[in-house]
């Protein structure tokens, strides 16, 4: 039963972080007429400022239960920006001194996020023929 309370905990949180997402695009969006993804990279940050602080607040603070780390980390940080999620765990990786790890995620998820992004649209398009 905890895994379907924490499922729906998470859907709570990713539901406001991406509604999230959307209010500030919108709100954002009409404030700079620029071709640079502003939106964006203010939600990227704006994600790992929380990330990081939610999760470096020691676990022995009990106005912040496992559940509303839960919400606020993999649930809200998820849905406002999947970014967020990755520096931490890049974080984690370089504090662990795990540095192979490191470079192969940075590296593999920049250079293959790209390939597949692109892959992607390849296929969109051969499909649309």
């Amino acid at each position: 039963m905890n895994i379907l309370r924490d499922f729906l905990i998470v859907g709570c949180g990713s539901f406001l972080g991406g509604g999230s997402r959307f209010l500030v695009s919108k709100l954002v969006g009409g404030l700079f007429a620029t071709s640079f993804p502003v939106a964006t990279f203010i939600v990227n940050l704006l994600g790992c400022l929380l990330i990081g602080f939610v999760s470096n607040i020691p676990s022995t603070l009990s106005w912040l239960s496992p559940q509303a780390r839960l919400f606020l980390t993999t649930g809200f940080c998820g849905g406002l920006t999947t970014f967020s999620t990755f520096m931490n765990e890049n974080l984690s990786l370089a504090n662990d001194q795990n540095y192979l790890c490191l470079f192969a995620y940075l590296v593999g998820s920049f250079a293959l996020g790209l390939i597949f992004v692109w892959a992607g649209g390849a296929l969109a398009k051969a499909v649309a023929m």
